[in-house]
C-alpha cells in the first residue's frame, strides 16, 4: 500500500509539471517563434484538438467513475454532472463541428457572437463568461479540495457525492488560474483552456484510481496512466489537425465564388464610403463592421449580391461560400514593411494556414493596400 501511494504521488507530480510545461511552451514560443506560436492558437490547430480531446478523455474517465458497480442516479450524480460538463466544452471548442462540417449555425449566433460560431459561451457576457472560468479554476480546483483536508467537510463532501480533485492538484489549477488572471500574452485564453482540459483530466485519472481496485496494487501503472494519457492526448490533437488540414470541399465552384466575393468587398471598402481607420487590427467583416459602425457595407456591392442569387445570410453576414467569415487584416507598418490591409478567406478547408505577412495553404486573399507575401502551395479544390 505504501509503494501505491508512493506512486499516487509521484503521477501527480508529473501531472502539475506537464499543466506547467503547456505555459511554459507558450511563453517559449510567444517569445522566439512567434509566426508559430500565431499559427497554432488558430482553429482546428493541434492546441484546439489537445483541447477536445483532453476534455472527452475526462468525460470518459468519469463516465467509468459513474458506472461503477452499485450504479444509482443518486449516488453517481457528481460524476455524470462533471461528465456533461466535460462534454459541453469539447463540443463548444470545436464549435459543435461547424467548421468540421462547413454548416452555416443560426441566425441568432451569426448576429450576437461576433465570432460567428455556433457555441454558447460566447453570447454571453465577458465578465460573466471570465467569472465562470474563476469559480471552475479557484472553486472547483483550489477551494474544494482545500475545504475537503477539513475531517468535517470531508465528511459532508463524501456523504453527498462530490468529488474533489486530489490535494496535490492544487498547483496545477492554480497556475491556471494565475495565468487567466494576468494573461501575459495575446491568445493566452487558448492556452488557459488546454491546461483546464489537462487538470480535469488528470483529477479524473485520480478519481478513477481510487476507484480501480485492479490498479491499486501495481506501482507503476499510476505513472504510465498519466503520462500514457497525455501522450495519447497529444497524438490525438495532433490527428485531428492534421485530418481537417486535408478537410476539402467537394465543389470547385466555391473557391471561384469565394474569388468574386472577395474583388466585391474591395470595392466596397475602396468606395470612399469606408471612413478611416487607426492601423493594426484583425476582425471578421461582420464584426468590423458591427464595432467600427461602419453602415455602408450593409448595402454595399456585396450586400446586394443577393439579388444575384447569393444566399440572405452569406450577404448579411459577410460569410464565404464554406459559411465561415471573411476576414479584414490591417498591418501597421514595421520591419521596412509599409502599411498593409487585405481580405482574406479560410478557403476549403476552414481554417486559417496564413501569418501575418504571408498567404498560406489554401486561403483565399485579396490585397487593399500595401504587399503580402504568397506562400501558398498550389491545391486541387476537388
Amino acid at each position: 500500500m505504501q509503494q501505491s501511494t508512493q506512486a499516487n504521488l509521484v503521477s501527480d507530480l508529473i501531472a502539475n509539471l506537464l499543466v506547467a510545461a503547456i505555459g511554459i511552451t507558450a511563453f517559449v514560443l510567444w517569445s522566439f517563434a512567434p509566426d508559430t506560436y500565431y499559427i497554432i492558437v488558430q482553429e482546428d490547430e493541434v492546441l484546439e484538438w489537445s483541447t477536445f480531446w483532453a476534455f472527452i478523455c475526462a468525460g470518459g474517465i468519469y463516465l467509468y467513475v459513474a458506472a461503477r458497480p452499485g450504479f444509482s442516479l443518486t449516488a453517481s450524480w457528481f460524476p455524470i454532472g462533471l461528465l456533461l460538463f466535460c462534454l459541453f466544452v469539447a463540443l463548444e471548442e470545436i464549435s459543435w463541428g461547424q467548421r468540421l462540417f462547413g454548416y452555416r449555425p443560426p441566425e441568432y449566433f451569426l448576429q450576437f457572437n461576433y465570432q460567428q460560431e455556433f457555441n454558447l459561451h460566447n453570447v454571453i457576457a465577458t465578465s460573466l463568461r471570465k467569472l465562470s472560468v474563476v469559480v471552475v479554476i479557484f472553486g472547483y480546483g483550489v477551494a474544494l479540495p482545500l475545504l475537503g483536508l477539513i475531517p468535517a467537510v470531508r465528511q459532508l463532501i463524501d456523504r453527498i457525492g462530490i468529488l474533489s480533485p486530489p490535494p496535490i492538484l492544487i498547483p496545477a489549477f492554480l497556475l491556471t488560474g494565475i495565468m487567466q488572471q494576468i494573461y501575459p500574452f495575446k491568445f493566452t485564453g487558448e492556452w488557459i483552456e488546454m491546461m483546464l482540459g489537462a487538470c480535469f483530466l488528470f483529477a479524473a485519472l485520480a478519481e478513477a484510481r481510487l476507484r480501480s481496485a485492479a490498479t491499486a496494487s501495481t506501482s507503476t501503472s499510476f505513472i504510465i496512466s498519466t503520462t500514457g494519457t497525455t501522450l495519447v492526448i497529444l497524438l490525438a490533437g495532433w490527428g485531428s489537425a492534421l485530418a481537417t488540414n486535408h478537410l476539402r470541399s467537394a465543389d470547385p465552384a466555391n473557391v471561384t465564388a469565394a474569388q468574386f466575393e472577395l474583388k466585391t468587398l474591395r470595392k466596397d471598402f475602396t468606395s470612399g464610403n469606408v471612413s478611416a481607420r487607426r492601423c493594426g487590427f484583425h476582425r471578421r467583416i461582420f464584426t468590423f463592421t458591427e464595432k467600427t459602425g461602419q453602415s455602408y457595407l450593409y448595402n454595399g456591392a456585396f450586400a446586394n449580391l443577393a439579388q444575384q442569387g447569393l444566399p440572405e445570410q452569406r450577404a448579411e453576414f459577410f460569410l464565404d461560400p464554406w459559411n465561415y467569415a471573411y476576414w479584414i487584416r490591417d498591418n501597421c507598418a514595421a520591419n521596412g514593411r509599409s502599411d498593409t490591409t487585405y481580405l482574406y478567406s479560410f478557403g476549403p478547408n476552414r481554417r486559417r494556414d496564413s501569418t501575418r505577412w504571408e498567404i498560406r495553404g489554401d486561403d483565399i486573399a485579396i490585397v487593399l493596400n500595401g504587399a503580402i507575401d504568397d506562400f501558398r502551395i498550389p491545391t486541387d479544390p476537388r
